[in-house]
């Protein structure tokens, strides 16, 4: 796989690698220059602490059926349910 250099000095990341790293927007990568010159990219993980508990809607996401009244809803959303 071949990309270009910008005139910022920024590449893209093929999109073969960005899914076999799983690589998102706003993840981090590094990159090592191994002995014999290649360039090794790799995906940071996140550590404990710095990681952010879901929002309560995140929580939220996929739990309202067609069932449900606005105010169940509503209920839900302010934490209630």
């Amino acid at each position: 796989m071949a990309t270009t250099v910008t005139t910022k000095g920024q590449v893209t990341i093929p999109k073969e690698v960005r899914e076999l790293l799983g690589l998102k927007p706003g993840s981090t990568v590094a990159f090592e220059v191994a002995e014999d010159g290649r360039v090794v990219l790799s995906k940071l993980g996140r550590r404990g602490p710095t990681r952010r508990p879901p929002s309560r809607f995140a929580r939220l996401r996929g739990r309202a059926s067609a069932g449900m009244t606005t105010e169940e809803i509503m209920a839900l959303t302010r934490g209630e349910g």
